[in-house]
C-alpha cells in the first residue's frame, strides 16, 4: 500500500500559453483531512483540475494509491476512487434531488458499508425533504448540501471539495463544517479548498498554502494558528 494515498509531485500545469502552476506538490494521507489555501486566482481550483485529469499537468506526477494517474482522463480517476465538490456545485438542474443522489452512484472501490440514500439523508435531512424537487429549484445551500451527497454516492477514496462553503449563509456553513467533521471523524480522507481560517484550523490536519502557483507554506492546524503573520501574507486575514 502507498505510504500516501494521493501524492502530487512538482506538477506544471498551464492554460494554453499561460503558466499557473509552477512545481506544486501536496501529499494527503488515509483518514487524513488536508486544506489548500490561498487568494483568488492562485491556482487553488487549477491544482484540483489537474489533479482530476480535467486541466492535465505538463510536468510532475500525481500518484493515487501508488498509481500514476496524471495522464488519465477525468472519468477513470473518478472510477478509481476521488470524488470531486466542484466550485458553484453544478448539480444537474433538471433532474430531482433523488435523481441527481442516484445518476451517478456506484461502490467501485467495494466500501465494506457503502453510502445510500438512507445515509447521506441521515447526514442531510433537508434533502429528503426536496426529494421531488428539480436542482434548479434548490437553494444554494441545498444545491451544496446535493453535491457533496452526489459525490459521496460514489463512495470515493478521496472527497475534494473546491470552495466548500462560499456563498452561503452561516447557518448551512455551520451545517457543512459539522458534516466535514463526522466524515473526517468515520475515516474518509479529504481535500477541501474554502476560505474559513477558523474553521479548517479546527477539523482540519495539515494546511498547503498558494501563491501564484507554488506552495509556500505548509504546517499542522497548531502551527498555522500560531502563526498570524503567515496568514495575513498568504490569505490576506
Amino acid at each position: 500500500m502507498a505510504e500516501h494515498l494521493l501524492e502530487v509531485r512538482e506538477i506544471e500545469t498551464s492554460y494554453g500559453l499561460s503558466k499557473v502552476l509552477h512545481g506544486v506538490s501536496l501529499a494527503i494521507a488515509a483518514g487524513e483531512m488536508v486544506t489548500l489555501m490561498g487568494r483568488n486566482g492562485m491556482g487553488k481550483t487549477t491544482t484540483v483540475r489537474s489533479i482530476m485529469g480535467l486541466t492535465p499537468a505538463m510536468a510532475g506526477s500525481i500518484r493515487f494509491d501508488g498509481q500514476d494517474i496524471a495522464a488519465l482522463p477525468s472519468y477513470r480517476v473518478a472510477q478509481l476512487g476521488i470524488g470531486l465538490v466542484p466550485e458553484g456545485r453544478q448539480v444537474f438542474p433538471n433532474l430531482s434531488t433523488r435523481e441527481n443522489l442516484v445518476a451517478t452512484a456506484a461502490n467501485r472501490c467495494a466500501a465494506a458499508e457503502p453510502w445510500t440514500l438512507d445515509k447521506v439523508c441521515e447526514l442531510f435531512p433537508r434533502l429528503a425533504e426536496r426529494f421531488g424537487s428539480m436542482g434548479s429549484q434548490l437553494s444554494g445551500g441545498e444545491q451544496q448540501m446535493l453535491a457533496i451527497a452526489r459525490a459521496l454516492m460514489t463512495n470515493p477514496r478521496l472527497l475534494i471539495l473546491d470552495e466548500a462553503t462560499e456563498g452561503l449563509a452561516p447557518l448551512i456553513r455551520a451545517e457543512i463544517w459539522q458534516c466535514l467533521t463526522r466524515l473526517k471523524d468515520a475515516g474518509q480522507s479529504i481535500l477541501v479548498i474554502d476560505k474559513n481560517v477558523e474553521a479548517l484550523t479546527r477539523i482540519a490536519d495539515r494546511h498547503y498554502l498558494i501563491e501564484r502557483g507554488r506552495v509556500v507554506w505548509t504546517g499542522s492546524s497548531k502551527e498555522l494558528a500560531a502563526t498570524p503573520e503567515v496568514q495575513h501574507r498568504y490569505l490576506g486575514i
